[in-house]
């Protein structure tokens, strides 16, 4: 009797441990919905799928270097650099909007992969190199724009930040990309190579994976998936900003963890992210429409991250490092 006790007890706290964003995204809903009359208007719950497509796009790239155990931290700089090259290719340089697309793109994970080759190759901690690149690219940023914003952006460009038929083209995009890496994964080697790393790297090096170039990869779609999150908010903006995304490496740490990827890499999933992105997405909207000031939402956000930081160890505690991903 007391054996069976005890096992229930445990598979409760298990249950929600694997559950707690969801339950935390229905809390906050349920919230909202009571405090803002116009929280459930059809209008609103776009709006909140829109903001969140942008985060979550970002959310899904930086879940590939979590996952090899590293982080991330220039992906906030990132995006302002790329959408500002963007918008700079198509305005300053006249360059079709499909190639300036692929060239940001296409530097996009080049810089990532050089923040992967420098980590490797050196063996800093990705903390430490992010945390450079970060400052760099955001100079970089500033320095291109001469601290201005760029407009005069071409409709065929805007229109990834427009709807069709009322549907965000950015949502779009974000589906096709979950898609696309979700298959990549879960269903290729290289994902296989990504959990065996993050779960004991030297295990994995042993078993004839080229660790390097595992997480040189992952740091090259970090890096893709930032350019894409920058190309879309200068879309959505009708200009680039050279102080756009600021803190927004924050948000997208938070969302991945928040949607079971663990810190200490070797689990998690790309269906959790894109929930802990919309857990993101729908308190930012509630937020604002109850009138709370961006200051105090920067607070809340800085709680959020410490609350999800101490979701995974407890999450782990309940779990060991076995589980592959809490929603996934």
């Amino acid at each position: 009797m007391g054996i069976d006790s005890t096992h229930r007890r445990f598979s409760w706290k298990g249950a929600l441990a694997r559950h707690s964003s969801a339950l935390i995204f229905l809390f906050l809903f349920a919230c909202f919905s009571l405090l803002s009359g116009r929280f459930l208007r059809i209008g609103n719950v776009v709006n909140i799928l829109e903001q969140s497509s942008l985060l979550a796009v970002v959310a899904i790239g930086i879940t590939f270097p979590i996952i090899t155990g590293g982080i991330d931290l220039s992906v906030g700089s990132l995006v302002a650099l790329c959408g500002a090259l963007a918008a700079g290719l198509v305005t300053g340089h006249a360059v079709p909007v499909p190639l300036a697309i692929a060239m940001v793109l296409a530097l996009g994970a080049l810089l990532g992969g050089i923040n992967g080759f420098i980590i490797v190759a050196g063996r800093f901690q990705p903390f430490v190199v992010t945390l450079a690149t970060m400052a760099i690219t955001r100079g970089a940023t500033l320095v291109y724009t001469q601290g201005r914003p760029i407009s005069g952006i071409p409709a065929s460009f805007t229109f990834l930040g427009d709807r069709v038929a009322g549907v965000p083209v950015s949502l779009l995009i974000l589906l096709i990309i979950l898609i696309l890496f979700q298959g990549l994964l879960r269903f290729t080697p290289f994902g296989a190579h990504l959990y065996a790393l993050g779960g004991n790297e030297e295990t994995a090096r042993l078993a004839g994976i080229s660790v390097h170039w595992i997480k040189i990869g992952a740091y090259s779609i970090s890096g893709g998936m930032a350019a894409l999150g920058g190309i879309i908010l200068t879309a959505r903006l009708w200009s680039a900003q050279p102080q756009a995304a600021v803190g927004l490496e924050l948000q997208t740490i938070a969302a991945a963890v928040l949607g079971g990827v663990s810190l200490a890499g070797g689990s998690g999933g790309l269906a959790g992210t894109l929930l802990g992105a919309l857990l993101m997405g729908t308190l930012a909207n509630g937020l604002n429409l109850l009138g709370i000031s961006s200051y105090l939402q920067q607070v809340i956000i800085g709680a959020i991250f410490i609350a999800a930081v101490m979701l995974d160890l407890w999450t782990k505690e309940m779990h060991g490092e076995s589980s592959q991903g809490a929603l996934s």
